[in-house]
């Protein structure tokens, strides 16, 4: 993966953005030698959003088959919102 400073970032922006939409190409944006950012291809992104969502529900599938086990009635949205100071 290619690294490029915050300064070149700037000085190269349409560049850049083009390798990553059309290369196809990954970067990471350093400053001062330390990666702060990357730049990625939108498939890339679309990608890592679908593996989260996929995790967010198997995560909520096991609590809530651990709820069902314990014989423990799970929170409502509305209820859980209202004790987490949301509603």
């Amino acid at each position: 993966m290619t690294e490029i400073s915050t300064a070149e970032a700037r000085d190269q922006f349409s560049e850049i953005i083009n390798k990553a939409a059309y290369g196809k190409e990954r970067m990471i944006v350093t400053r001062r030698g330390k990666a702060l950012a990357a730049i990625i291809p939108i498939e890339d992104l679309r990608t890592l959003e679908e593996l989260e969502d996929r995790r967010d529900v198997e995560d909520a599938r096991r609590i809530l088959a651990e709820a069902e086990a314990k014989n423990e009635k799970p929170l409502s949205y509305l209820k859980a919102r209202k004790e987490l100071g949301l509603a």
